[in-house]
Formats: C-alpha cells, sequence, structure tokens
C-alpha cells in the first residue's frame, strides 16, 4: 500500500542503524569482553547522479576490455598484480585464501600507550564499540580502567579478510575504535623539504603566538559546520521551487603572497579585537534597547 512506503523505509533505517557491521570479542590479557563494532559516522551526502543532459537518463558504467574495447562480465574478471609495467601476476580465489589470516573474530589490545604519544596522522575513521550479551559489566570496568590510565589500547583485529590496527579510547560512556595505519603507510616527513625553524625571526614568532592566544578558544565542534553543504542544498531547493537561492557572496580571499608577514599578522590582530569589542558591545547594545521599550 503506498501510505506504507514511508514507514517501510524509517523501519528499514532503523534496523540498519542498529546492525553491527562485525561482532566478537574484545580481548586483553586473560579477559574476553563481547563487543560489537557499530559505525560512529553519517554520510551526511548530498549524493548526486550522473545524467544525460538531454532526458535526465542515468547512465550507468561497464567494464570495458582496454585492448578491444568490449564489455567484460563479472565471471570473466579476475585480479592481477602488475609487477612490471603491463606485466601481471594472475592471483585466484585460493591464492587470496592462503594469504588470509584467521577470522577469529577478536580484537586482541596488545598495549596500552599514553594518548597523546599517538601522530594524529595514524588515525582513519572510528567505530563505537557496544557490548554484547553479558559484557555490560566487563565493558564498563574496561572503559573507567583506561579513562583514569590515560591511555589507549592499540590492537589488531581481522575485517573483511584484512588485518586491521586499531585504538581503543574511551570517550564518554563510549569505548571508540579507530582503525588505524600501519607505520609504512604514512610517508615518511623527510621525504619533503620543509622550511627550517632557523627560518623564523623573534619578532614575528612573538607577534604570531599573541595572534594565536587572540583566537584561543574551548573545543566546540558546533561551532563549526560544512557550508558548502548547506549552499547547495539550498541551491537544489531553490531550482525545485523554481526560486533564487538566498546565498550571500563569499569575500574575495586574501592573496596567498605576504608581501609584509609583520604587517599582515598585526593587521589579523587589530581585525581580532575589532570583532571581538563589537560582540561584547552586541548583548549591551541589546539590554539598552530593551531598556528604552520597557519605559515607554
Amino acid at each position: 500500500m503506498p501510505h506504507l512506503q514511508p514507514l517501510r523505509m524509517l523501519i528499514a533505517r532503523l534496523w540498519l542503524m542498529a546492525r553491527a557491521l562485525w561482532t566478537g570479542s574484545l580481548s586483553f590479557g586473560l579477559v574476553n569482553i563481547p563487543i560489537e563494532i557499530h559505525t560512529a559516522v553519517k554520510d551526511k551526502g548530498p549524493h548526486f547522479r550522473m545524467l544525460r543532459k538531454k532526458d535526465k537518463s542515468r547512465i550507468h558504467f561497464q567494464r570495458v576490455a582496454e585492448s578491444d574495447g568490449e564489455v567484460v562480465e563479472w565471471e570473466d574478471i579476475v585480479k592481477g598484480y602488475e609487477y612490471a609495467k603491463g606485466q601481471f601476476i594472475v592471483l585466484t580465489p585460493e591464492d587470496f585464501e592462503k594469504a588470509a589470516l584467521k577470522k577469529d573474530r577478536i580484537i586482541d589490545i596488545q598495549d596500552f600507550v599514553q594518548s597523546d604519544a599517538v601522530d594524529d596522522r595514524y588515525f582513519d575513521k572510528p567505530y563505537y564499540l557496544l557490548p554484547g550479551k553479558g559484557g555490560d559489566k566487563a565493558y564498563a570496568l574496561l572503559r573507567e580502567a583506561i579513562k583514569s590510565s590515560g591511555r589507549m589500547g592499540i590492537a589488531k583485529f581481522v575485517l573483511r579478510s584484512k588485518q586491521r590496527l586499531a585504538g581503543i579510547e574511551a570517550i564518554g560512556d563510549a569505548l571508540v575504535l579507530s582503525t588505524m595505519r600501519f607505520r609504512d603507510e604514512l610517508a615518511k616527513l623527510e621525504e619533503y623539504d620543509f622550511p627550517a625553524a632557523s627560518a623564523v625571526q623573534k619578532k614575528q614568532l612573538q607577534l604570531a603566538e599573541r595572534l594565536i592566544e587572540e583566537f584561543a578558544s574551548d573545543w566546540e565542534p558546533e561551532k563549526y559546520t560544512d557550508d558548502y553543504r548547506h549552499n547547495i542544498m539550498k541551491v537544489v531547493e531553490a531550482k525545485r521551487d523554481k526560486t533564487k537561492p538566498d546565498l550571500q557572496p563569499e569575500a574575495d580571499p586574501q592573496s596567498a603572497n605576504v608581501v609584509d608577514l609583520m604587517e599582515r599578522l598585526r593587521k589579523s590582530l587589530g581585525t581580532k579585537r575589532a570583532i571581538t569589542a563589537k560582540a561584547a558591545k552586541a548583548p549591551a547594545a541589546a539590554k539598552k534597547t530593551a531598556r528604552k521599550t520597557a519605559s515607554r
């Protein structure tokens, strides 16, 4: 029935939200805690389809062989490793099975390290760990112990036949697992030519430090929003309603060519102070207006 379609979609969405991506156990020492892995991020879109311009027909992509342009079906496709240009070693499903690690469904914590000792470049994607049946007490105990220690667990586990490195932290009431990159996946700093500290003048450094202090604030993630997504949805809605989008033009960005660094820093400090002063005056002005209105 047509009127039931939205309800079915809502039920399907709730089922997907509650569905665990991975189930197994969290292990450290001789302790094993039944655990579920759930996604900790949301894909907010927007998502777009490729369409043919003249009639908005959807575009589908095909797998085409390079040598003759023929369409290739899935059953005729194999995986190959290019060991030299144009030279391939074909691997079969059996070959991948030989290399696969045992799927033991265990997140094995191997070490607990200081949280601030781990370089942010290692972190990839976060997941929530939820206790499985009968695991609530052990889960809460581990979470509180991690909190009080100031450390994070470093673990290995197998997800979709691939071994992953992971960090496990206590955030609020949750244990959060973040997949991590292995050391050899990071480009070395030595491969790039960064400016030396000796290029920095003392006065410039002092002024830059003052500027940082002017902008110092507490971490409030709700302050930072995706302006592009907001604007593109305004454009979509306006086109749907055959109106003009209510968008403010962006100011021209400043040139990246710094002519006078000290002058640019001083101007930045002045701009920040002006913004702060204006924000401070606003509540006072509002109160003054309110008093005048009340006295009439």
